[in-house]
This record gives structure tokens, sequence and C-alpha cells, in this order.
């Protein structure tokens, strides 16, 4: 069953006031992808699917809030401030309005990796999943998302495929789940693009 935007870390939220920064990039995305229909909702599980992140410096970053996937015209008041995370006890601190995404230590493994990363956009596509998996760099199957796990899967695709590179990854245990990522949305934004053309699927060079 997907189960995509139910928090699985222990999250630590300090509600305040929607969020002063400029987010004008991060919604036009973030809408973009919605009326591709690669974020959005599961009105028969009552799931929302899809996000997206900006770093803000050190080990913050921006990010959609849980369960925000069937907003059609997001806003300020739907997004929140990863302030900090620990990987190994499986916590993710956060201020703002919303709670943060349940993806929040994805993101923030996949920043960590390589400092030179901007922006995160994880879609939903079974379509592009499919023609995708393990033609670019893969998670285990057996690895779920939203967990420690998968925190430390990010980082042995960032040691052992072209992920740096390629800037995609697909979570093969996380059925529908890609992510891609760059040194700012629109980079991010236009790996996805280029990946979801027909006939555009590279195959992996690891």
């Amino acid at each position: 069953m997907i189960d995509e935007g139910y928090i699985k870390f222990q999250c630590y939220w300090q509600k305040a006031a929607a969020l002063q920064e400029d987010l004008s990039e991060l919604i036009h995305w973030r809408n973009k992808f919605l009326q591709m229909g690669l974020i959005g909702y599961y009105p028969d599980i009552n799931v929302g699917f899809g996000n997206i992140s900006q770093k803000v410096g050190g080990k913050q970053f921006i990010i959609s809030g849980t369960q925000t996937g069937h907003i059609e015209h997001i806003q300020a008041e739907h997004f929140t401030t990863v302030t900090d995370y620990n990987i190994s006890t499986n916590e993710v601190w956060c201020k703002g309005p919303v709670k943060a995404s349940s993806e929040s230590m994805t993101h923030a493994m996949i920043y960590e990796n390589d400092p030179m990363v901007e922006a995160v956009i994880h879609i939903h596509s079974e379509a592009f999943w499919k023609q995708l998996i393990n033609q670019v760099p893969t998670t285990r199957r057996e690895v779920p998302y939203g967990t420690p796990e998968m925190a430390n899967e990010i980082t042995r695709l960032f040691s052992e495929s072209e992920v740096k590179t390629q800037k995609i990854i697909v979570m093969a245990g996380h059925e529908e789940g890609i992510l891609s990522f760059g040194a700012c949305l629109k980079e991010a934004g236009e790996i996805i693009e280029r990946f979801v053309r027909p006939g555009s699927f590279p195959v992996n060079q690891n």
C-alpha cells in the first residue's frame, strides 16, 4: 500500500507563523508538478504524495508540509523549515505552520552528501518509475522510505553510483517514488522534465 505523506520519524514541531522567506520558486515548481500529476493526492486512500525542498543554510531547509498534496494552489502556510535532524535516532525538528514532510530525512541526506545541492524534488509516477528503475541510480527494494535505512541508502548511492552527476534517484522500495536534485530548483525541476519526456530514459553508467 502506498502510504506517502505519513510521518514515520519522531517529529518535534514548533508551530509558528507562515515563513517569511521568498517561496516563489518552491511554489512555482510544486504547482507545476501538481498540474503534471507528479505531485498530488490519492483520493481512494486519502493520502497525498510528492514534496519539494530548498536549502537555506547549514542543516536547515524549507520543505512542503506533510499531507499537502491535495492542495491545488500551495501557499507559504503549507511549508515549514527543518531546523535540525538526527539520522541515527530518526528525529526531525521543524518550525512553521505545518509539520515537515515524511521524506525530510531523505532530503536531508541528499543535502549532506553533496554540499552543492540546494534543492530536492520528490515526485510519484508509476509509468516513469517502472521505466527508470535500475536504469538510473536506484535504492534497494527492501529499504522503505522515511527511515534511517533509506537515509543510509542515499549515502550508499553517492559512493557507489553516478547519482552525483545524474541527479536522479528511483526508490525501488517506495512504489512510484522518484527524487531529483540540483544546485537550484530550476535544475532539479528540469531534470525531472528531461527524464519524463517519452523516449528519454538514459541507461545508468555504473
